[in-house]
């Protein structure tokens, strides 16, 4: 108990300690975990031998993300992205083998050994991957998405490699069993043999029953999901005890595991497609709530392990070899994954993601190349300095991520250049912008009888309002040959609805100066935006979420005890406090000073929200004495 303690802490500690660092610093929480690992491993020696069962464990947090992942995958979208899955997955996996196999036989191994070798390191790290698109908000973009189709069909790909290495050992030939089997010589014959003792549901069965007995689990996966996941969580909320909805969350990504181990499967992927099963049920969020905590923590210690885990004898030893070869590995999957996102039309900050991010092996390495070991694929003293290749892959992986930061700074997104529309309309009200917001106005004033012209450079957002009925031009509002063909000379109001701050305030600022007689409503995304859209000239600015948010807690008023008429009282008197504190605000406010920097606005802002506390608590004595 005292050891369990002592180790306890170290790691805990380790974390709590490197992991804020480096985030501060930039680095983000992967490289804080992998550091230090490395500092209580080969650095200070205080941790040892318990690593490596310590990381099978910790790998469970490895399984937990992609049940996550699922939640958040419907079925159908699933089914959307099959051509990417066989496509940019299926050509990364198969020409990264190849190539890697290449360099190994050139390097004088065998074509077995190089073909597991290109295996094993032909895999990418999906727990530093997507824990850093994750954290990084680059899920969402085309390189995220692009990355997670490759890390998925990566995940899948596991099962047939470890069906097919122990085809490529080196010791014992090939024979079938009398059960239809394939076993090596005598070694085989025993392994068979101790596996009908060990928990397996496909141990010693002929390959026809494999199959049926692994499909029968999946279906059985997925009809519980279907059917059962209901009834069972009514029943936890009767219990009314907080703690089983963890228990149950973490029963059934433990369960669904243990299942897919009993059939040779990977519990990742069986936890990925529990996840896909549940995306539509009621209970996801619930779900993705109880377990999100776990799964931080377990790929925390994961990539803490694999930090300490680190054979620093052995590099030491050779330490330019193996970094050499870690670096080769990151160079040629890197130029194939840049080819392969070329080829499927990738462009920009999207192709740099898709390339930088998938360019190093990763922990399913680890287990292929203990899986070659133990089936005699690959000997022993290589195998330990390809494990050490792919843990300094790892290391090196958020260094990739922060290259990528620096060439997004020079690098933009290039945008297909479309030929403006040749505006042969007029009207009193010119919309530049048709976005969520621009739409609605667009919609009020129509549906009232007035005309308007819709300008705005994004070709899918024209095609979709000429898809509704409303005629619109393609261009860039903020070009003044574009706005004279309008026909703003004559126009009464400009709605500036840019979803950009710099070109609305641009716009807002050259029509200002160019025709001052005409009234500038313009969209704004914060205060600062308000701030900077007053200065360059605007009469009306809306924020985009101050309406909407204003009526919230309205209702709010209403369901803790006012009236609808006093909550509509206090609605009322904040939104004519913060228009005027707005105006006022705006000549304290400065471009070049952060708004939490300038003192003299947040001494003045403070008193203003005195001020309207005062108001609003006048409201609530006139109330009281009425």
């Amino acid at each position: 108990m005292d050891a369990f303690l002592y180790q306890a802490t170290i790691y805990l500690a380790a974390a709590v300690i490197a992991v804020p660092l480096a985030a501060r610093l930039g680095l983000g929480s992967v490289l804080g975990y992998l550091a230090a690992g490395i500092i209580i491993g080969p650095v200070l020696g205080l941790v040892g031998a318990e690593t490596e069962d310590l990381q099978h464990f910790a790998e469970f947090g490895v399984v937990m993300m992609l049940f996550l992942i699922g939640l958040e995958l419907d079925p159908r979208a699933l089914w959307a992205m099959r051509h990417k899955l066989v496509g940019l997955g299926g050509l990364q996996v198969l020409t990264s083998t190849l190539a890697l196999m290449a360099a190994a036989l050139m390097a004088g191994e065998t074509w077995q050994v190089s073909l597991a070798i290109g295996l094993a390191l032909s895999l990418s790290s999906t727990a530093i991957v997507l824990q850093t698109l994750s954290e990084k908000g680059l899920m969402q973009t085309g390189g995220g998405r692009a990355s997670f189709s490759v890390l998925l069909t990566q995940d899948i790909a596991v099962i047939p490699i470890l069906a097919f290495l122990p085809l490529l050992a080196v010791n014992g030939g090939l024979q079938l069993g009398e059960n239809g089997t394939i076993e090596r010589g005598l070694e085989g014959a025993a392994k068979s043999a101790a596996g009908h003792d060990s928990l397996s549901l496909v141990a010693g069965l002929p390959g026809w029953a494999v199959t049926l007995t692994t499909l029968g689990v999946i279906g059985a996966v997925v009809l519980a999901g279907i059917y059962l996941t209901q009834p069972v969580f009514r029943f936890i909320h009767a219990s009314k005890l907080r703690e089983m909805y963890t228990a149950l969350a973490l029963l059934i990504v433990v369960g669904i595991s243990f299942l897919m181990t009993l059939v040779g499967l990977s519990p990742a992927l069986g936890a990925f497609l529990a996840g896909v099963v549940l995306a539509n049920s009621e209970f996801r969020h619930e779900l993705e709530s109880d377990l999100t905590p776990f799964k931080g923590l377990l790929l925390g210690l994961f990539f803490i392990t694999v930090g300490a885990g680190i054979n620093y004898k052995l590099f030491l030893a050779n330490p330019g070899d193996l970094l050499g070869l870690a670096l080769l590995v990151i160079v040629a999957k890197g130029a194939i994954l840049y080819f392969i996102g070329r080829a499927f039309g990738l462009k920009q900050r999207n192709h740099w993601l898709f390339t930088l991010s998938l360019a190093q092996a990763g922990e399913f390495g680890f287990v292929l190349l203990a899986f070659s070991r133990q089936q005699n694929v690959i000997p022993a003293p290589l195998a330990e300095k390809l494990l050490l290749v792919i843990a300094l892959s790892m290391l090196i992986t958020p260094l990739l991520f922060i290259l990528y930061d620096l060439l997004s700074h020079f690098v933009k997104d290039q945008r297909v250049e479309h030929e403006p529309d040749e505006i042969d309309e007029q009207g009193p009200v010119i919309i530049a912008g048709i976005g969520r917001f621009g739409q609605i106005v667009n919609r009020l004033v129509r549906a009232s009888g007035f005309k308007t012209v819709l300008l705005d450079n994004d070709m899918r957002a024209v095609q979709l309002m000429r898809r509704f009925g409303f005629k619109s031009f393609l261009g860039d509002p903020t070009r003044p040959e574009l706005l004279k063909a309008a026909g703003i000379a004559k126009a009464h109001v400009l709605v500036v609805a840019l979803d950009d701050i710099e070109r609305s305030v641009k716009l807002v600022s050259y029509v200002r100066r160019t025709y001052p007689d005409l009234h500038i409503i313009a969209r704004a995304y914060d205060r600062n935006h308000v701030f900077a859209l007053y200065q360059a000239g605007a009469d009306d600015i809306v924020r985009e979420m101050f309406d909407s948010s204003l009526r919230a807690g309205r209702y709010v008023l209403e369901k803790i005890g006012l009236s609808e008429y006093e909550a509509a009282q206090a609605e009322q008197t904040f939104y004519a406090h913060d228009r005027k504190s707005l105006r006022e605000l705006a000549s304290f406010w400065r471009a070049d000073i952060p708004t939490s920097e300038n003192q003299a606005y947040i001494e003045r802002a403070r008193e203003m929200e005195k001020d309207l506390e005062i108001a609003l608590q006048d409201l609530a004595e006139k109330k009281d004495k009425g």
